[in-house]
Parts: C-alpha cells; structure tokens; sequence
C-alpha cells in the first residue's frame, strides 16, 4: 500500500507538472518552476517570524505569497525591463534567493530550518503523513489530497483557458490584435505553476517537481509539434517515470525522487536517439 501511495502522489503531481511544462516549454520559460522553488525561501522565513510556528499551512502560505511575487517581477522584467526570459528569470530567483539565506543566517537561533527544508523533500515519508480525522478515522496520506486537488485545479485551469494559452504561446501578436491579454494570460500560467510547486515542493520536493515540469514536456517536444499530443504524450511520460523511477529506488535501494528524475533524464536522451536513427534510416 505504501508504494501505491507513493507512486499515486508522484503521478498526480507529475500529470499536473507535465501539463504546465508543456507551456513552459513552447514560451521558453521552462526554468521558471526552479526559480519558484528558489525565491518561496524568504517567504517561509517570514511566515515563520510572523506566526512562530512551522506548521504546513502557514508555511504554505508564505511559499505561496513569494511564488506569485516571483511571477510578477519575472514578468515585469521580461516586459518592461525588456530582459529576455531567461535573464529575467535568473536576476529573480537569484536575488530572492539570497534574500532568503541572508534570513536564515540572521535569525538562524530562532528558526530551526535551512535552505535545505524548502528544496529538498522525501517523497518516502509520503505514507506518514496522513490525514486523520476528529473521530480518529485514517483517511490517507495528506500528500495525496494535495496532489488530487492541485490536479483538478489545474485541469479545470487547462479547460477554461486552453484556447488563450494556445494563442499567446505560439502567436502572442496575433492573440494581441484579437484582444487576448497577453499578461493576464502569463500572469495566471505562472500563478499555476507557482501554485503547484509550492505545494509539492513539501511532500516530494521541488527539485523533483523542477524535474517533472520540464523532462517529460522536453521529451513530448521531441516527437510532435502539436500541442494536444505534446501535452497527451507528456502526460504519459510523467506517468510511466514515476512507476519506473519508484521501483529502480527500490532495486538499488537509493533515493525515490533521484530514481525519477534518472528515468526521466534517460528516457529523454532514449528518445532523442531514437528520432535520430529513425531520420537517418528514413
């Protein structure tokens, strides 16, 4: 039962992650996810300050406030600093970062967390942490509620908003001259994945999550330039990882998040060799 659970809460997360990424991917921000996990440090720091407590909700909370925050300033750079993506996304998370560790250096006598408590998770201890009721009934491991949750949000988000995200990732001009707001649209992506990493990021880790938003996404890219199939095939990548990655942890007795992202990284490079024998016979 413990290895359903753990490999039900990577899926779920992974299908949502797969779905953002295959955005991310076609508006060259598929880094942004790892900014997230970076920059929500300072914000854990200070949801600690201001409740005294490190209680998942509170922190959650804080975490979630700075990767919204994030998604403002990387977005606001890219368009009125004119810095490309990728520069805009390496000055954010760079600076909040540090911002974060300065905190933690500061108040590091009364704060019993360190960089480490924000990007690393353990996936394993998924099991242990359940959800239980005031009757005293075991209803499961949180993990997996949030995982679902997130999930759901996000599909209800894909459904409402594909068409407009459709646009603005392969035609921004074109979705600007029939009235799509361009920012509106970018702003409420980035708030998903923001969203989503912050809430992963405590269960399985966001070093994994980075992960998962961007190699089955980058795999998917590799064999369709269509959008519905990239996102489909990516969906299934993100599945068929983290079974393959749970049980190669298992096999090796290593770490489950680092048997998922091994699996991931060689599925990519397997299927980027495989397109090229397939060109050069065809």
């Amino acid at each position: 039962m413990d290895a359903f659970h753990i490999i039900a809460t990577a899926s779920l997360f992974a299908i949502s992650c797969s779905i953002l990424g295959s955005f991310l991917i076609l508006r060259k921000m598929a880094m942004v996810g790892d900014a997230i996990s970076h920059a929500v440090l300072p914000g854990i720091v200070v949801a600690f300050l201001f409740t005294g407590t490190r209680d998942s909700i509170e922190m959650i909370i804080g975490a979630g406030i700075l990767g919204v925050f994030t998604t403002f300033l990387i977005e606001f750079f890219h368009r009125k600093a004119r810095l490309q993506a990728d520069a805009a996304i390496g000055v954010t998370f760079t600076w909040l970062f540090a911002l974060g560790v300065i905190l933690v250096s500061l108040y590091t006598g009364q704060i019993d967390i360190d960089q480490e408590c924000v990007l690393y998770g353990e996936i394993a201890y998924v099991p242990l942490d359940v959800w239980i009721t005031d009757s005293g009934y075991d209803l499961g491991p949180r993990a997996l509620y949030i995982a679902g949750g997130i999930l759901i949000i996000n599909l209800l988000f894909m459904w409402l908003g594909y068409r407009h995200l459709y646009l603005t990732s392969f035609d921004p001009q074109f979705a600007a001259s029939i009235g799509v707001g361009i920012s509106i649209w970018n702003y409420l992506l980035m708030g998903s994945v923001s969203m989503t990493t912050v809430a992963a990021f405590e269960s399985v880790g966001a070093i994994l999550i980075v992960a998962l938003m961007v190699a089955p996404a980058a795999t998917a890219y590799l064999l369709t330039t269509r959008l519905e199939r990239m996102i489909g095939l990516s969906i299934l990548f993100s599945v068929l990882i983290s079974i393959l990655g749970y049980y190669l942890a298992v096999w090796l007795d290593a770490s489950i998040a680092g048997g998922i992202v091994s699996i991931a990284g060689l599925l990519f490079f397997s299927v980027m060799l495989a397109q090229r024998v397939w060109k050069r016979i065809s």
